[in-house]
């Protein structure tokens, strides 16, 4: 059937949307999740990041978990330098991981970064947040 009311449809051309990447990036349903039943609201803020530095690391004996949450806190991470540090956008390398770049050009790998905290607690969300916020 042909409705010519209706137009044609044409794609739309792709366009990189930080903004979109962002938004997707800072979902971290798990990490949210846990941080709820703990009390602690995530905020897109400094001090969310030194409150879930606080959480009891329950999660460290389900390996699937700890996967899955290390990566969530390691987005958040991100979400939080991007929303707070002037000059922070996401971007993604050429191996498909999502890093923060900082307005002087510097990386970080938030994700990995994310890992460490989820599995060893050490470095502290805040620590790297302070880390990259004084660049």
């Amino acid at each position: 059937m042909n409705f010519p009311f209706l137009g044609k449809r044409r794609e739309r051309p792709r366009v990189h949307d930080a903004e979109g990447i962002g938004e997707m990036l800072a979902d971290c349903d798990l990490l949210r999740s846990q941080a709820s039943r703990e009390g602690v609201r995530l905020d897109d803020s400094a001090e969310s990041l030194e409150q879930l530095d606080q959480v009891l690391p329950r999660w460290r004996s389900d390996e699937e978990i700890l996967t899955w949450l290390g990566n969530d806190a390691g987005l958040y991470l991100g979400t939080v330098i991007v929303r707070t540090v002037p000059g922070a956008v996401w971007s993604i390398r050429s191996d498909g991981q999502p890093v923060v770049r900082l307005a002087s050009g510097r990386e970080f790998d938030v994700v990995a970064s994310g890992h460490e905290w989820a599995a060893d607690g050490v470095p502290e969300l805040s620590q790297l947040y302070g880390e990259v916020a004084e660049t």
